[in-house]
């Protein structure tokens, strides 16, 4: 039998490049070659003799970074000549208002032509369950299969190598959307820093970059400039973590306001800042703290994400305090049960939505105060997560897939 021909064609080097096409398709290109050819793209040539010689074309978000109208016709084109297509997507279609970006698409109609790309492919792959039956229910679609976001155990981002402290550390790491999900925590955060001299919280992933686009009200003129520091969502993060930076000392606050990239010893201290890595290196923060923090707003738009801060965390065998919502309740079992009683099956911590004012504090106190709970925690997420999200098992399954489909 000759080999089956894949075209993956990723929407960027970063996260979701990562996780849904560079990872997987490299991995079945360099493991399954006996059966597949496997050829990753950026930016597939827009003629019809580039992709005559595939049997199925995978894509994230498109297929030519040009007009919606021209990626509907080379879906059509492709499947005229018997080529599958497969659409990929991993967030919701309709973002939640919340999201700082809800207005640009909106008035991009983004939601719209996701659902026509999605209608036009022969297969829709997306990350959980919930997210298929949304699919299914709400645009009609049949041929929807599910790959979850998975980690290659032997990446070295992913070697569990902890630094040694005498606080109990709790971190963050994520994007620049996550504002909302982070002031669930607030009230937690500055109680406990007010309560314990032997804490620290971590936030990672700070990032200054960016641009604002200023519009003049008399001409109509924009533009578009470098963002100031203190005009980025990573300030406001900071203020945070920091209750607007009381519990800092004030060399330390003066340093951190220069917002400079220069070494400071802080590891003594009961904030620290982390800046942004690239995507290759971003999850060895986890070294840098004891216990992983997981907010989360319930939302239909959050139901239907991936659960992957919570395979991350499981993979550096780090305790999780999570919110107790989709999709992080698909893996998830809380450590305490109603009435404070200990459940042994329980691989985390989570909070109630109507109880974020006083859980995020319990559950930091019942980590600071019981140590071993954090070891047991991180241990039990590991085996939740180490077989399951596995990059060679989920890509095996893809490979059974893309043979079923040809």
């Amino acid at each position: 039998m000759s080999k089956i021909k894949i075209l993956a064609i990723p929407p960027d080097p970063y996260g979701v490049g990562k996780y849904r096409i560079l990872d997987p398709f490299k991995f079945i290109g360099d493991n399954h070659a006996d059966e597949f050819h496997v050829d990753i793209s950026m930016n597939p040539d827009d003629n019809d003799e580039f992709f005559k010689n595939y049997d199925i074309v995978v894509f994230h978000s498109f297929i030519h970074q040009t007009s919606h109208e021209k990626n509907l016709e080379r879906i059509s084109k492709l499947k005229s000549q018997g080529i599958k297509v497969v659409m990929d997507i991993d967030d919701y279609w309709t973002v939640d208002h919340r999201h700082p970006m809800y207005h640009q698409i909106k008035a991009n109609e983004i939601p719209r032509k996701k659902v026509e790309l999605m209608r036009a492919a022969d297969w829709v792959s997306c990350t959980t369950d919930v997210f298929a039956k949304s699919i299914k229910t709400k645009i009609g679609l049949k041929n929807v299969v599910i790959f979850p976001n998975a980690v290659d155990p032997n990446e070295s981002q992913f070697q569990s190598k902890p630094t040694e402290s005498e606080k109990v550390r709790f971190g963050w790491l994520g994007g620049s959307t996550h504002y909302h999900d982070l002031e669930l925590m607030s009230s937690g955060i500055s109680t406990t820093l007010g309560q314990n001299n032997n804490v620290q919280f971590v936030l990672c992933g700070f990032d200054l970059r960016g641009n604002v686009t200023e519009l003049n009200p008399q001409t109509g003129q924009q533009r578009v400039r470098p963002i100031q520091p203190m005009e980025t969502v990573w300030y406001r993060y900071e203020k945070l973590f920091t209750d607007n930076y009381k519990y800092v000392d004030e060399d330390y606050k003066n340093y951190l306001l220069t917002f400079s990239e220069t070494e400071y010893e802080s590891s003594d201290k009961k904030y620290r800042r982390v800046w942004t890595q690239p995507v290759g290196k971003y999850a060895s923060n986890y070294n840098l703290f004891d216990v992983s923090l997981a907010p989360l707003v319930p939302s239909e738009f959050n139901a239907n994400k991936s659960q992957l801060k919570a395979i991350e965390a499981g993979f550096h065998k780090k305790a999780l305090i999570a919110s107790e919502t989709l999709p992080y309740t698909l893996d998830l079992v809380s450590g305490i049960e109603f009435g404070g009683k200990f459940n042994d099956k329980g691989n985390s911590l989570l909070v109630s939505p109507s109880k974020n004012h006083k859980q995020w504090t319990q559950h930091m106190k019942r980590l600071i105060d019981n140590p071993n709970m954090i070891e047991d925690l991180g241990n039990k997420l590991y085996e939740t997560v180490k077989d399951k999200y596995s990059l060679p098992n989920v890509c095996k399954d893809r490979t059974q897939f893309f043979k079923s489909i040809i």
